[in-house]
């Protein structure tokens, strides 16, 4: 079958068997049919003959305009889409030694992030001999838990990966 995929459905001459249970464009079922009949009569109306059952015995086929057919299932495709939430992951990096305003002020963008509805992941990064006080940086991190809990909630304890601590907060479901 040239030019057809394999989710759509065969129109008109793509239809290879030679009978067809004929379903009109008003949803009356004729009966079988022979499909070079079902055709002509589909063409008389202006109209497409569609396979939509293919795998019936014998294949079920319509009487409809196939273009507007498409056109509605796009549509139809388009608005799950738009309805469709994205959840980004976000990063916000810190230090262990890090300021109470440069704190507040990183703390408060993982709140908007999480009301947002994205997911942010927190690092704290370790320089040189800051990887003697790892427990700083778990300090920092049980923090922002503890400022952001009622936005979001957290996934798994702090964990070192290399010179990061990181730790993955979610937005809480209300």
């Amino acid at each position: 079958m040239p030019g057809n995929e394999e989710n759509t459905p065969r129109i008109n001459n793509e239809i290879t068997s030679s009978q067809v249970l004929l379903v009109d464009e008003n949803g009356v079922k004729v009966g079988i049919t022979s499909t070079i009949d079902a055709i002509r009569m589909a063409q008389e109306q202006s109209l497409d003959l569609v396979e939509v059952a293919p795998l019936a015995q014998p294949p079920v086929c319509r009487i409809m305009d196939y273009g507007k057919y498409r056109y509605q299932l796009q549509k139809k495709e388009k608005d799950a889409r738009k309805k469709q939430k994205v959840q980004e992951l976000k990063e916000i990096k810190m230090r262990p030694k890090i300021d109470d305003h440069d704190f507040d002020f990183k703390t408060k963008a993982v709140r908007q992030f999480l009301e947002k509805g994205h997911r942010v992941k927190v690092s704290v990064f370790f320089r040189g001999r800051e990887m003697s006080f790892l427990n700083k940086g778990e300090e920092v991190l049980n923090r922002v838990i503890a400022e952001c809990e009622d936005v979001g909630k957290c996934e798994s304890k702090p964990m070192m990966e290399g010179r990061y601590m990181r730790l993955l907060l979610t937005p809480s479901t209300k």
